[in-house]
């Protein structure tokens, strides 16, 4: 270790993990001094080896992390969350002085975020929740950042994180998106969005591979193609680099050698959890995260597989006629994953005060993000168009692309039905479009029969006010 720096730092990075310290050195390139800090000494360590010749330096414990650091000071954390934030951030409240910012930055729960904001206001401290999405990559070369909190705590920082984040047409993916916990909230919901999309991509990986009977070249193929049109995005791109991968090991394709469990790490959940609470259906979501819950009960499926002795069958038919139409199922798919998720951004704006603007949300995600995509450029317009509009379904150009690809959903879906190639999040897809653009369902069976058991009164739709039925007198 160096001697004890003189020098004054302009942000504080408290994580060296593998995000913090790509953050650290990404905002290093773009002229920020930056001083790091980690309870590992191996973390600090590695800083010092990686750091030289640039403008950052590791501190061994907070009173010095704290002394590098100009006031009012800046700091950023890159830790998990719930625990290891609060405790943090307990560490560091001895030390600072009012005015004095501490910038979240990891993946946690936006009701946590608004205790902590609230906590830190008393005592003076100002708190920024902010979502980051780009991975390791996205870390080092420009991630898409959401931030939230006191529009005059990201003021102070704003020439930072627009410099850090990533560029789309020279705009940078990034903006203050509203008050309180908002920018935790948008983070949660585009990595929802990211596990519907992810969900989605899988099944058209299975029903190339074991309904069409497709190698890893031709399923590398289909998806390298679908990324140079309509579907192009960050995950279908690298959907086909993950198929020409070859396992060291086995010399076999690697994705031909790991396990069929997905994890997760929550925020899908919260999610959908949030979506129930604010009555918004998002059913590619929830469906996602039930699938990866499902992945883990390997015993259970092959005893099922085994109870049930039903192989997918074969989808017969041209090849590329499939591919093509697999595709345009697809996309129709990622219109209406996305649409929940906007959905449900517009109705958390409402009842917990963001004031979110959609139209930049669907801007700063263009670029950095995981599911950055070509479509968030038409999202963005139809947000730009309508600011109100409530869900993108309700928009004239995409309602037109869905209508145009419908047919494909529809029968990708029925394909799959017939062959057994399990395809639940295709299928509950085309389920919310035909269940958001029926003027009539049949919830009215439903609340006759809550009205039957437990006297939950119903509406007329011929007269006011609300009714009740003894069902069993005639």
């Amino acid at each position: 270790m160096s001697n004890i720096s003189t020098k004054q730092y302009e942000i504080g990075m408290i994580g060296l993990g593998v995000m913090g310290r790509n953050f650290a050195f990404n905002m290093a390139e773009h002229g920020f001094s930056v001083a790091g800090y980690d309870k590992s000494t191996e973390q600090v360590e590695a800083l010092w080896k990686e750091s030289k010749g640039s403008d950052i330096y590791g501190a061994e414990d907070v009173v010095s992390f704290i002394a590098l650091l100009k006031k009012p000071r800046a700091i950023m954390m890159l830790v998990p969350a719930g625990a290891p934030v609060d405790a943090v951030i307990k560490d560091l409240l001895p030390h600072l002085d009012k005015g004095d910012l501490i910038i979240d930055a990891g993946n946690s729960h936006f009701t946590d975020t608004d205790i902590r904001t609230s906590v830190l206001a008393e005592k003076g401290i100002q708190f920024l929740g902010v979502g980051v999405s780009g991975g390791e990559e996205g870390a080092r070369r420009g991630p898409s950042i959401m931030p939230g909190g006191s529009k005059e705590a990201y003021e102070r920082v704003r020439p930072i994180l627009e410099a850090a984040s990533a560029k789309v047409q020279g705009e940078p993916c990034v903006t203050w998106l509203g008050p309180g916990s908002s920018g935790h909230f948008v983070k949660m919901v585009h990595n929802g969005i990211e596990y519907g999309i992810m969900q989605l991509i899988s099944e058209a990986y299975d029903l190339m591979k074991r309904g069409a009977g497709l190698n890893d070249d031709e399923i590398r193929d289909a998806f390298t193609v679908w990324n140079q049109g309509e579907l192009n995005g960050y995950l279908v791109e690298i959907t086909g680099q993950i198929f020409s991968k070859q396992d060291p090991k086995t010399g076999n394709r690697l994705i031909d050698e790991i396990l069929d469990v997905a994890k997760q790490n929550g925020t899908g959940l919260w999610t959908s959890q949030s979506a129930m609470e604010l009555k918004v259906p998002t059913p590619t979501i929830d469906l996602a995260v039930a699938m990866r819950d499902m992945s883990v009960m390997v015993d259970e499926r092959k005893q099922a597989e085994a109870v049930y002795q039903r192989l997918p069958g074969r989808l017969h038919g041209d090849q590329a006629a499939l591919i093509t139409q697999l595709g345009r199922a697809l996309y129709s798919a990622l219109i209406l994953t996305y649409a929940q998720g906007m959905a449900l951004l517009a109705a958390a704006s409402e009842k917990y005060g963001y004031q979110l603007d959609l139209e930049a949300v669907a801007r700063i995600w263009r670029g950095g993000c995981i599911i950055r995509a070509a479509l968030l450029e038409e999202f963005r317009e139809a947000f730009k168009t309508k600011k109100e509009l409530s869900n993108l379904l309700l928009d004239p150009g995409l309602s037109k692309k869905l209508i145009d690809h419908q047919e494909d959903l529809r029968q990708v879906v029925s394909l799959a039905a017939e062959s057994g190639v399990p395809a639940p999040g295709l299928m509950v897809s085309l389920g919310y479009l035909d269940a958001y653009r029926s003027a009539w369902l049949p919830t009215n069976l439903v609340q006759a029969q809550r009205d039957y058991f437990g006297s939950h009164t119903y509406e007329r739709i011929d007269d006011k006010g609300t009714f009740h039925t003894q069902w069993e007198k005639e």
